[in-house]
């Protein structure tokens, strides 16, 4: 009789037929802000699977729920391995991650010009094929008149941007397909459907009908209160621009303050919204509950309402953070195990306090000059701007077009320079100089020479 997966707590739908595998094991991790990952252990009466025909494409894992409903987690097949035999089948096992992932895989030097993070971080993915993308953003993020992506992967360029942003995401599974989700402000939550409220009870030998969580810790560390930055704009240079922000947060520490320079902003008001936005990324961490629970439509992304606590002022809303799921399908052979087991752990964070990403990936750093040619406007030999600023095309720039467009406008070291006194050089458009970038940023260039070469 042929194996079937159906009326099991956890089964895979794959692009090779129905229950050509069959889910034996099952463990899923997933974070706000992160890529999620499914690890499978699976069983086939195949012992000559083709590779090709499974990795990189996409399956299904189906939970079942109460009430006759199904929890799905999909993916795309990443890495998948052959591991011996189990009761005279073929063992083998798979990884699969989210789309995102793939982006891991691509690296590019890139400029984009008077974008906001959320259109270059758009244009990134369409670039890439993937349009599964829901759009919750709320906030307002200001364009960025120079960005650069430089030696990194596509995912560690679109990390850093929406850590910067104060951007996250999560995910939502579907039959079929998953769907990332951009947020930026706590009120665009929501419970999962049919897990509105979770009760707690203690770890007991009594069976319980409905689901529940059973362990409950709570942790609170200190962390700092005030967040303080600066940076300079030439364009305004008497301009103080700093910026901070201070939590009232009751605790018997001090007001520890964090200062920081440069805030990568040309404004006071740029500088207040970033100065929140670190803030709330610290205050984050301030709090972790995690817990244990049998409900299975815990999820990272998702709210629910702890009752029944014996402390009073636990019972409120959470937004859960992280979650790790495991589930195991009964034996196939006959004589074989019958249990069906599942577990899951979670940290959650206080529904209302503000959730932020750490700013966890490094922004590329470029050691020491390069060299660059002067370009501008076609017809143009002199092309600059009222503070004698020029534009480049950087060696590295494949897309660029050798024109106005090339990159921003670039300052001109200059031998003397003050107030109505000094000389002024300025590069004609061909010639070859020598940018450098201020703290090794590339959003930062900085012309400080030019060069001869073979034709200028």
């Amino acid at each position: 009789m042929a194996k079937t997966q159906q009326h099991r707590l956890v089964a895979v739908n794959t692009p090779l037929g129905e229950d050509v595998l069959l889910l034996r094991n099952f463990s899923y991790s997933e974070a706000l802000g992160s890529l999620f990952e499914m690890e499978l252990e699976l069983l086939s009466e195949k012992n000559d699977i083709k590779f090709p025909e499974i990795v990189g494409w996409n399956v299904t894992v189906r939970l079942a729920l109460a009430d006759d409903k199904t929890r799905y987690f999909n993916g795309f097949i990443s890495r998948f391995s052959q591991a011996g035999q189990e009761n005279g089948q073929a063992r083998y096992r798979a990884t699969a991650r989210p789309w995102l992932w793939f982006l891991t895989q691509t690296s590019d030097c890139r400029i984009f010009q008077n974008q906001t993070a959320p259109e270059i971080i758009k244009q990134i993915f369409r670039d890439a094929g993937f349009t599964d993308l829901q759009d919750d953003l709320q906030g307002n993020h200001r364009p960025w008149e120079y960005c650069v992506q430089y030696r990194e992967t596509d995912f560690n360029f679109v990390s850093r941007l929406m850590e910067q942003e104060g951007i996250y995401y999560y995910w939502k599974h579907e039959n079929g397909k998953h769907t990332m989700v951009l947020v930026d402000d706590s009120s665009a939550h929501a419970a999962y459907p049919g897990y509105q409220q979770i009760p707690y009870y203690p770890p007991t030998q009594q069976a319980r009908q409905q689901d529940y969580i059973f362990e409950w810790s709570i942790e609170q560390q200190v962390q700092p209160r005030i967040y303080t930055h600066t940076d300079f704009n030439f364009e305004t240079p008497r301009s103080d621009i700093m910026a901070s922000r201070k939590i009232d947060r009751k605790d018997g520490a001090e007001d520890f303050e964090i200062f920081d320079y440069p805030g990568e902003y040309t404004n006071v008001s740029e500088g207040e919204t970033y100065a929140r936005i670190r803030i709330e990324e610290i205050q984050a961490e301030c709090e972790t509950l995690r817990g244990e629970t049998t409900a299975r439509g815990i999820s990272a992304g998702f709210t629910f309402s702890l009752t029944n606590h014996p402390r009073p002022d636990q019972n409120r809303s959470y937004l859960v953070t992280t979650a790790s799921v495991s589930a195991a399908a009964p034996d196939y052979t006959s004589g074989g195990s019958e249990e069906q087991e599942f577990s899951c752990s979670f940290a959650a964070l206080d529904a209302t306090q503000p959730y932020r990403p750490l700013r966890i990936t490094p922004k590329p750093t470029i050691q020491g000059p390069q060299t660059a040619m002067v370009v501008g406007s076609s017809g143009e030999e002199i092309d600059t701007d009222k503070y004698g600023r020029v534009k480049v095309q950087f060696h590295w720039d494949r897309y660029g077009k050798a024109d106005e467009n090339s990159s921003c406008w670039v300052r001109v070291a200059q031998i003397w320079a003050g107030k109505r006194w000094g000389g002024i050089t300025l590069p004609r458009v061909g010639h070859e100089v020598i940018v450098e970038f201020l703290e090794g940023d590339p959003d930062r260039p900085i012309i400080t020479g030019e060069v001869y070469n073979a034709e200028t």
